[in-house]
């Protein structure tokens, strides 16, 4: 399997992330022999969004940003949603997080540039 033996967090918001942008690649992921975080600011259950207004599923977050570090994953997923987004964006832990991985070069995928405003 391609992706055997690889450790990827992906981020939720604890509200607003679109469910597919969020389900899917962890699917993806999983399928392929890798091992998926949930990662986000709070320990619970995350609730998803499809298209911004109608509920989605629900997802048992892994672990918070304070218990994380980019070190530990080889690879980032950040998943859209206009209210997940700004919550990521308004983050300081969030960006931290995902900052660390421009710096260190791993792999990602997602919102990390809009996240992050950067061009």
């Amino acid at each position: 399997m391609p992706l055997e033996g690889k450790s990827v967090a992906i981020l939720i918001a604890p509200r607003g992330t679109e469910e597919p942008e969020f389900s899917k690649p962890k699917q993806a992921i999983e399928e392929a022999g890798g091992k998926v975080t949930v990662v986000s600011f709070e320990t619970g259950v995350a609730r998803t969004v499809n298209s911004d207004l109608d509920e989605g599923g629900s997802y048992t977050i892994d672990k918070t940003f304070a218990e994380v570090k980019a070190d530990d994953f080889d690879g980032l997923v950040v998943p859209g949603g206009t209210v997940g987004a700004d919550k990521l964006r308004g983050s300081g832990e969030a960006i931290g997080f995902i900052r660390a991985f421009f710096d260190q070069k791993k792999t990602g995928c997602g919102y990390m540039p809009c996240t992050l405003d950067i061009d």
